[in-house]
């Protein structure tokens, strides 16, 4: 007679692992282990959606050839309004099954069953945790729970590690801001740098700095990373047209820059391969003066998180403006500085 596994005894061991230990790859490791010998199954594996790429990448697993992992999951797309709806697919016969893709692959590798669960943080899938057996086998409803609150640890494994490294990096863009406002005043450089920095940072596809001219109708280009020069001449950037909002001092974010109406240059931007756009104000004081703007290539939410954090470098900006004028209207020589920021007028 088969003994029944203490699951909560396992669970309270792996929990205990977690406390120990802020290693993701590790943590991630502990799961497919934990549900490989619990459930005496052949193999596991965690596959995580890349959002650039849209292809799920194997982060850990047990008990699967590299042959088989470097093929990817071509279900997991398929199966995940079921997986959201279910929460787990269960496949009797993976060989065979039409949901499923690579059967002779699966047969080659010694996969009977198969149970899927999704990996889901804050009510978002980030994946899956799939259990590989080596014969027929049907699940109970215990091990499928089992199975859940696994995926459900490595959510929180995965988030956790998210948010330390995006504090981390979020820390070394206004540490190296920082340094660039105190130690130059070089504006145009240290907006260069603040637009690379933030769209490498939110892992968008560019960014760009447009401050208003001296009537405070058209935008000009300051710094940008990551457009094509075809894009950046497209012509005039008009503050009344274009995303005006945010030069009343709120955040903007335009899901698709294709319809949206306060949009200029549609064509051009989906020429460009443009779609989401996040625009924020720099302010000088009270003042708005421009605007810090990302640009995805694929329809994007941002996050509160994330519009605090372009804010936040925004007004670093501002500030990197604000002290460049006002050591130049010490030194009588407010005319450099309109040549540094192509001739933007100095709000101090």
């Amino acid at each position: 007679m088969t003994t029944k596994p203490d699951y909560f005894h396992i669970l309270s061991k792996l929990s205990k692992e977690f406390g120990t230990t802020k290693d993701q790859d590790k943590l991630l490791n502990l799961i497919v282990d934990a549900a490989v010998k619990t459930m005496n199954a052949k193999a596991a594996a965690i596959f995580l959606m890349d959002e650039v790429t849209e292809k799920n990448v194997a982060v850990a697993q047990t008990g699967l050839s590299d042959k088989y992992i470097h093929a990817g999951v071509g279900h997991a797309g398929k199966i995940t309004p079921q997986l959201l709806k279910d929460g787990s697919i269960y496949f009797r016969d993976a060989t065979t099954d039409p949901r499923l893709t690579n059967h002779e692959m699966k047969k080659a590798e010694g996969i009977a069953s198969l149970l899927t669960v999704p990996v889901m943080v804050k009510g978002k899938m980030l994946g899956i945790l799939s259990l590989y057996t080596s014969e027929i086998k049907k699940f109970t409803k215990d091990e499928i729970e089992f199975l859940s609150i696994l995926a459900e640890q490595g959510g929180i494994a995965i988030e956790n590690a998210r948010l330390l490294n995006k504090l981390r990096e979020n820390s070394q863009i206004f540490l190296k801001l920082a340094i660039g406002i105190s130690s130059s005043l070089d504006v145009k450089t240290i907006l260069q740098t603040l637009t690379e920095d933030t769209a490498k940072s939110l892992n968008v596809k560019a960014a760009s700095v447009r401050l208003l001219d001296e009537d405070k109708r058209t935008l000009k280009l300051v710094a940008s990373f990551g457009l094509s020069e075809k894009y950046l001449n497209k012509g005039p950037i008009s503050a009344e047209k274009s995303i005006a909002t945010a030069l009343q001092g709120k955040p903007v974010v335009v899901h698709n820059a294709s319809t949206d109406a306060g949009v200029q240059y549609k064509k051009e931007k989906q020429e460009e391969g443009i779609v989401s756009i996040l625009c924020v104000p720099i302010k000088s004081k009270e003042d708005v003066i421009g605007v810090l703007r990302l640009y995805s290539e694929r329809q994007r939410d941002f996050t509160d998180d994330e519009i605090i954090l372009v804010s936040a470098l925004a007004y670093q900006g501002g500030l990197a403006i604000q002290n460049a004028c006002l050591y130049l209207a010490v030194q009588s020589d407010i005319k450099d500085l309109k040549e540094n920021i192509w001739s933007h007028k100095c709000w101090f």
